[in-house]
């Protein structure tokens, strides 16, 4: 399948699972009018590989190449967990497979009181992608790009499913990491 075809067809699959339209408070704080919940998408095993193969082929058009993907928990898990389990199939260069990573909202209560769960096959200075879902005022991401340097991680590219063209954009490159996202609010308003 091409990727031009997935990315139809992943389309398909988030305006008809995960896009409604109705008022609603988003993790930003503000109100919208519609709403995108990409893991209604991002949890079946189609959106799985769908979302895997789009996005690793973003990943390795990073160069050099990063050695993880990540983001904060819960929206860029599935996410994440797509693009590592694509990049280790054959035939997807599986020779140079990417780790996926999660940022936690607050450190591990016991044990290690970690705060990126996957790190450990992370050396300091690995380049990452961050991940995100929806990106509105693009407060997840940054949260993840903050605790990723401060993990000893340099994350290059905050790679998203949907940008809501919110501000979120301008606030994550302002820290100097490029935003990719595969689709726009105009792909859900037409």
């Amino acid at each position: 399948m091409s990727l031009e075809r997935d990315r139809a067809r992943l389309l398909e699959l988030l305006r008809s699972l995960s896009f409604e339209r109705r008022k609603v408070v988003l993790a930003s704080g503000k109100e919208s009018d519609f709403y995108i919940d990409c893991k209604r998408t991002a949890l079946t095993a189609e959106g799985h590989v769908l979302i895997g193969r789009l996005l690793l082929e973003r990943v390795r058009g990073l160069t050099p190449p990063v050695r993880g993907v990540g983001g904060l928990t819960l929206g860029a898990d599935p996410i994440a967990s797509a693009v590592a389990l694509t990049s280790f199939l054959p035939g997807a260069g599986a020779g140079d497979p990417v780790d996926a990573f999660i940022v936690r909202k607050e450190p591990k209560g016991h044990g290690t009181g970690q705060w990126i769960e996957g790190r450990k096959t992370l050396p300091d200075g690995s380049r990452v992608a961050v991940i995100e879902d929806v990106v509105t005022t693009g407060g997840s991401a940054l949260k993840a790009i903050e605790r990723c340097r401060a993990e000893h991680l340099v994350p290059v590219a905050c790679l998203a499913l949907v940008d809501r063209q919110e501000g979120g954009r301008e606030a994550i490159e302002a820290q100097g990491v490029p935003l990719q996202a595969l689709f726009t609010r105009a792909d859900f308003m037409s």
